[in-house]
């Protein structure tokens, strides 16, 4: 007779003020393995994970036919039964360590506390289990660390003391919501080699995650999640390998891959049904290339006759499963003049030799930026890529011109543009434009789409009469309806945001495009649709970018060269294929084959 799973959840369904945000979940997780829950952001994973630690919120309704952990029946627990199962039986990992982790006190603080609301020993007992447990976790120096307060370390290290902190109880299960989520590539690959090792060694590992690449490294099955149902789940090589459902499909013909270099990663938008799906319903059918009717009614259970089921548990609740993916196409609209000037790739920015150093608080000196050349030609892409610290953002900004450089100089179009006062490289400005990894931070909140990019044009000296019309042009270039014009940024979404702040700098008819990380917080099929955008606009307008990211796969997508950079130095560069296929330093090849280790999702 089959074990009992470690975790069973039937039917689990969660709202907020009725609001369903969790619609008849069912999932198993068997001691020592891994079940990864995947999904844009608003599918209900991070809901369902803390519904298993009681973390829902006294505003929140909860039902399930059945709520189980190790035989536990968890929908009865009050608060007393909920302590004595979260952090002691299951641990939780959350996105972000500096938030996570309290500021005030010191990481062996932290994991100390734990220990002794859980395992209790003596001070010296407990000094020796929280050095153990950061020596588990790979830190560094276990004594110097735990003595250190969390900003004093790296994301990768913070990540590692959360993880530790997580595991001071010796939980059974571990949940880890989007633990490795703007890491670097080489940080990352230790976190995963952190949590694979756990797994390895017995402790249960439900991952909550939007990148498919990790999700293909560490798990053993999957569950795909799309606005509070499952959708479907399986083997993480069928499900990843041979996905059924339309809406899994997107979601893996959106991670840039080498093979599709350039060419358009999202689905091309399905034509609207005639009505909206019911409770029961399908709610991918609105995005759905294959929907019909009965999708707006119902959905299929897993394992009935017709919903694509497969064997070995290889589930898909999907009326059609399978088919030829629509891909968008990218729509040229007409050349225009810049567009016409891309064949002869006239050099736009060139640096060379910037130098850029800081005094730190303890009076040192601390250089960023050692001796950094290029040079960007008009309508291509150079990439620049490195681990946090490196450099990248403030050679962008001595690009756009916000930083001056301590050596070294900057020109555009031919004439200078470091150096320079303000006053003297205003008129020029307009020319070179940024897209930032956060656009919600550079929007007043207070103001409407309406304002926030009619405060760009009337920078043109566009008429305040036709400035609305040509906002509704910009929004309509950029994919966005013209209601979004009264909206605020915060009934926004990421985007949509992600998307205005293209529009604004685009207002202003600029040669250059220095984008920061402009998708590194976006979901993978939001993030797919603004890399078509850029790519799209590159070729309509003519825009050089510069293009400024950690991760690999996307810089290789969209670049035409490539800058590797770390400590502040350009430790390589060249063709984007030829650093991608033939890499010369160490460095270059670490970060590549960090890549690889997780990009197994084919």
């Amino acid at each position: 007779m089959a074990a009992p799973p470690l975790l069973a959840v039937d039917d689990l369904r969660v709202a907020f003020g009725g609001v369903p945000a969790v619609r008849g979940v069912s999932l198993r997780l068997e001691r020592g393995e891994c079940l990864a829950l995947v999904g844009e952001s608003g599918s209900g994973k991070s809901v369902t994970a803390r519904t298993l630690v009681g973390l829902t919120g006294r505003e929140s309704s909860l039902e399930a036919g059945r709520l189980e952990f190790d035989g536990t029946d968890l929908r009865g627990l009050d608060e007393r039964g909920w302590r004595g199962v979260r952090g002691r039986r299951i641990g939780l990992v959350l996105q972000d360590a500096l938030v996570s982790l309290d500021p005030l006190r010191t990481v062996g603080a932290e994991i100390g506390e734990v220990l002794g609301l859980h395992r209790p020993a003596p001070r010296a007992e407990t000094r020796e289990r929280i050095l153990g447990l950061l020596r588990d976790v790979g830190v560094p120096e276990p004594e110097r660390r735990a003595a250190q307060y969390p900003h004093q370390l790296s994301g990768g290290l913070r990540q590692r003391a959360l993880i530790a902190s997580a595991l001071a109880g010796g939980p059974e299960l571990l949940i880890a919501d989007e633990p490795t989520t703007a890491l670097d590539a080489t940080v990352q690959a230790q976190v995963l080699d952190l949590l694979g090792e756990l797994v390895a060694g017995g402790t249960s590992l439900l991952l909550i995650s939007h990148d498919l690449a990790v999700v293909g490294r560490l798990a053993d099955r999957v569950a795909v999640m799309y606005a509070g149902t499952v959708v479907e789940q399986g083997p993480a090589a069928q499900v990843l390998g041979d996905p059924r459902h339309p809406y899994t499909r997107a979601l893996l013909a959106a991670v840039p891959r080498r093979e599709r270099k350039g060419g358009p990663l999202s689905v091309r938008p399905a034509p609207a049904l005639t009505g909206t799906a019911g409770p029961d319903g399908c709610p991918y059918a609105a995005r759905c290339a294959f929907a019909e009717e009965r999708c707006l009614v119902s959905l299929p259970e897993p394992g009935a006759v017709g919903d694509g089921a497969v064997e070995d548990g290889h589930g898909v609740r999907c009326w059609h499963p399978g088919g030829e993916l629509p891909l968008a196409e990218t729509v040229l609209r007409k050349p225009t003049a810049a567009a016409a000037a891309v064949a002869d790739r006239p050099v736009l920015l060139v640096a060379e030799g910037l130098e850029k150093s800081y005094r730190a608080p303890d009076g040192s000196v601390q250089q960023v930026v050692r001796g950094v050349s290029f040079e960007v030609a008009a309508g291509e892409t150079l990439g620049l890529v490195g681990e946090s610290g490196s450099g990248k953002t403030t050679v962008a900004r001595i690009a756009l011109g916000l930083l001056e450089p301590d050596a070294g100089t900057v020109r555009f179009a031919g004439e200078p543009w470091s150096g320079l006062p303000e006053r003297r490289r205003r008129a020029r400005r307009r020319l070179v434009q940024t897209v930032q990894q956060d656009p919600l931070g550079s929007f007043d909140p207070r103001h409407d789409v309406r304002r926030i990019v009619g405060e760009a044009l009337a920078a043109t000296g566009l008429p305040r009469a036709a400035r609305e019309a040509r906002a509704l042009e910009l929004l309509d270039q950029v994919g966005l309806p013209a209601a979004v014009l009264r909206a605020r940024p915060g009934r926004l979404s990421g985007g949509q945001r992600q998307r205005v702040a293209i529009a604004r700098a685009l207002a202003v008819e600029p040669r250059l495009l220095v984008c920061d990380e402009p998708v590194s917080a976006l979901d993978v099929s939001v993030q797919a649709q603004v890399l078509d955008l850029l790519t799209e606009l590159q070729r309509e307008l003519g825009l050089a970018l510069l293009f400024i990211s950690h991760d690999l796969g996307v810089v290789h997508h969209v670049s035409d060269r490539l800058i590797v950079m770390k400590d502040g130095a350009a430790v390589e560069s060249g063709d984007v294929h030829d650093v991608f296929d033939r890499p010369q330093h160490p460095y270059t090849e670490r970060l590549l084959a960090a890549v690889s280790g997780s990009a197994r999702v084919d």
